[in-house]
Order: structure tokens, then C-alpha cells, then sequence
């Protein structure tokens, strides 16, 4: 066994052994039907919300000509950021009593961060517009300084 196979086998080792204790607390500290309520309503949450919102979005920036990729990564980016936030917007753990406990405006803060995600995606996407639109130039001869040929080190020598 080499130390690549071995440092795997004991990384998987680790994982299977916190997997057991997890499992464990659940045993013994979650009622069964607590957990199971927090599991169905999981699976019920990915498969009828977020697969389909997640085809959609594919859908449609596939509809979307150039930039596709920009695009994509700026809703991913977006959703990352949304999914993190949502606690704070919605104001879990915000108490009457305990005004400094969430004392921010969330979400304004969530939409000038998603605001600020597509404005660099719209810039991504202008400048990929306009490289895009000087490459062209330079290709059919229009725009753009011309170069002479260059020659190879033999036609050099001769």
C-alpha cells in the first residue's frame, strides 16, 4: 500500500467514524418522528423547489447567446449568497427584548450584495462583448494595427 492509498483509507476511516457519531446523537437525542419530519420535509424542499429552480435557470441562460457561463456563474453565485442569508432576512433568533441581537437592515443588505453581483456580471459581460467585438475587427482586416509577416529564423539566414 503507498502513502496515497493509506492517507485515503484513513481520511475515509475519519469520515465513517464521524458519520457513526452523528448518527449516534440522532439515535439518542432526536425523536424518531421529529427526525423524520425534518427529513421528509428536506427532500420534499429539494425536489420540489430547488431541482426545479435549478432546471429553470438552466433553461434559460441557456436561451442566453454569449456569456452564458458569466451568466450561470453569477446565479450560482447569487444562490449561494441568498441561501447563507435567508436566516438573518427572515430573523431567526431576532428577539423584542433583545433589540442588538439583529440590529441590521438584512434585507436591503442581501439585495445591494445581489445587486453588486450583477452589476460585475454585466461588466463581465460588456468587456467579453468588447474583446470579442476587437478580436473580429482584427481578424477581418478592419481596426486595429497590422503587423508584417513574420519570417521564420531560416528565410532569416538567407
Amino acid at each position: 500500500m503507498n502513502a496515497g492509498t493509506a492517507s485515503k483509507a484513513a481520511a475515509y476511516a475519519a469520515g465513517l467514524a464521524l458519520i457513526a457519531v452523528g448518527l449516534r446523537g440522532i439515535v439518542d437525542q432526536v425523536p424518531f418522528a421529529q427526525w423524520a419530519k425534518w427529513f421528509v420535509g428536506a427532500a420534499v424542499l429539494h425536489d420540489a423547489v430547488l431541482v426545479p429552480a435549478v432546471l429553470a435557470a438552466g433553461a434559460l441562460t441557456g436561451l442566453v447567446p454569449a456569456g452564458r457561463r458569466i451568466v450561470r456563474a453569477a446565479l450560482v453565485i447569487g444562490a449561494c449568497v441568498t441561501v447563507v442569508a435567508i436566516p438573518v432576512v427572515l430573523g431567526y433568533g431576532r428577539r423584542a427584548d433583545e433589540p442588538s441581537r439583529l440590529p441590521l437592515p438584512y434585507g436591503r443588505n442581501l439585495g445591494i450584495v445581489l445587486g453588486v453581483i450583477a452589476v460585475a456580471a454585466a461588466c463581465a459581460l460588456v468587456v467579453r462583448a468588447v474583446t470579442a467585438r476587437r478580436g473580429a475587427g482584427r481578424a477581418s482586416g478592419r481596426g486595429g494595427a497590422t503587423r508584417a509577416p513574420r519570417h521564420s529564423r531560416k528565410e532569416a539566414r538567407r
